[in-house]
């Protein structure tokens, strides 16, 4: 299975290394993941690209006069130590200019949308 640290690592080092896109596994998660970094501007788009049963998402990453928009990710839960907080212990990041992701019972959100909507959950990582 694809993990989030994957995915967010595979972003960091695109930008890293300066280029426009970037490939990743195709999974439910993963998708939701792209597209919760979409919404919040640190990615511009992506497409689907299936080759019988295997499916890869093609990340466009976004510039803007050569400034990237992601530039440092920290993972937070791992397959070996998950982190799960309550709605009150969600971390603000860079004093409101990252976001943390996390995954909760009603899907992929951003730490400003759980704590909204009165959800904890696992801290998937941290992005600025």
């Amino acid at each position: 299975m694809l993990s989030p640290i994957d995915i967010a690592i595979r972003i960091k080092n695109g930008y890293l290394a300066g280029k426009q896109e970037v490939v990743v596994r195709g999974t439910k998660m993963g998708a939701a993941i792209i597209e919760k970094l979409i919404a919040e501007g640190y990615l511009d788009s992506y497409t689907v690209h299936e080759e019988g049963v295997k499916k890869t998402f093609v990340v466009k990453l976004k510039y803007s006069k050569d400034a990237k928009h992601f530039t440092g990710v920290k993972i937070l839960s791992k397959p070996g130590k998950r982190e799960y907080v309550g709605v009150d212990e969600i971390p603000t990041v860079l004093n409101g200019l990252g976001i943390v992701i996390m995954s909760t019972t009603s899907g992929i959100l951003s730490g400003k949308e759980a704590k909204k909507a009165g959800l904890g959950g696992e801290i998937l990582f941290s992005i600025w």
